[in-house]
């Protein structure tokens, strides 16, 4: 569990999140969601560690990382996965080598053991069969897999996901989502996403926070965010034709 709590950052004169609580739940996927520019990306480097907020609490099972030495961070770090927007993977190496990478640097593992890991993380993925191959040699999905598999490496506590279907077609995004759903539930880790995918959210959304011009608009799970009376929602979730159609088919079966 994440617990975030009045957490303000500010960039000069700007601010960027304002006063942002929030609870991230282990064994589910708390995804963050917004418009471009609404403090999402800010909010989930801010959880992570890469920017320290200039007020707030940030709470991994009571343990806050704002409060933390260096040195308390990096030993932190070894339990959380990263899953970075454009997957990130090495070019140079290959993507056992790139799965096995973190093993090498982090674990206190024997070699056959790390071998082992890595071997069985390729497999929960299904890449079993690509692990001699090049990120360039492989598609966007497959890199994302790959991406994930070097994720849980390490056999995480917490998960963090920048825009994981950025960039890959909607059946493969559907591929993606549910690989990290399943993976959540089976390490029962925290897992925090930000997207700003609506596909994303009703398909594996847990949890879901909208963050609007730095601050906390709406928090709740998927099953309540159609019928929210939240304007700013509203008007963020049924931009695109498809909720838009949704929305006008509800109103007519209520018509019926």
């Amino acid at each position: 569990m994440i617990e975030a709590k009045h957490i303000i950052k500010s960039f000069g004169e700007r601010t960027v999140l304002n006063d942002i609580d929030a609870l991230f739940e282990a064994g589910k996927t708390n995804l963050i969601i917004g418009r471009s520019g609404s403090g999402k990306t800010v909010l989930l480097k801010n959880l992570v560690g890469l920017y320290r907020p200039d007020s707030g609490e940030i709470l991994y099972n009571g343990r806050d990382i704002t409060k933390m030495r260096i040195n308390e961070v990096k030993t932190l770090r070894r339990e959380v996965g990263m899953l970075f927007q454009g997957s990130a993977l090495f070019d140079s190496m290959t993507v056992f080598e790139n799965v096995f990478f973190p093993l090498e640097m982090f674990s206190d593992l024997t070699r056959k053991e790390k071998i082992k890991r890595t071997e069985f993380c390729l497999e929960r993925v299904q890449l079993k069969d690509a692990g001699h191959r090049y990120p360039s040699e492989i598609s966007g999905g497959m890199m994302k897999r790959a991406a994930i598999a070097r994720a849980i490496a390490l056999n995480p506590k917490y998960l963090f996901c920048d825009e994981p279907n950025s960039g890959l077609d909607p059946q493969t995004s559907i591929v993606i989502d549910d690989l990290i759903h399943d993976i959540t539930l089976e390490y029962n880790m925290t897992t925090v996403i930000n997207t700003h995918d609506m596909n994303s959210v009703m398909n594996i959304g847990d949890k879901i926070i909208f963050i609007s011009q730095g601050k906390k608009e709406w928090e709740g799970i998927k099953d309540d965010l159609m019928q929210s009376e939240n304007q700013e929602l509203n008007d963020f979730i049924f931009a695109s034709d498809l909720f838009k159609k949704v929305k006008r088919a509800e109103a007519l079966n209520l018509l019926k």
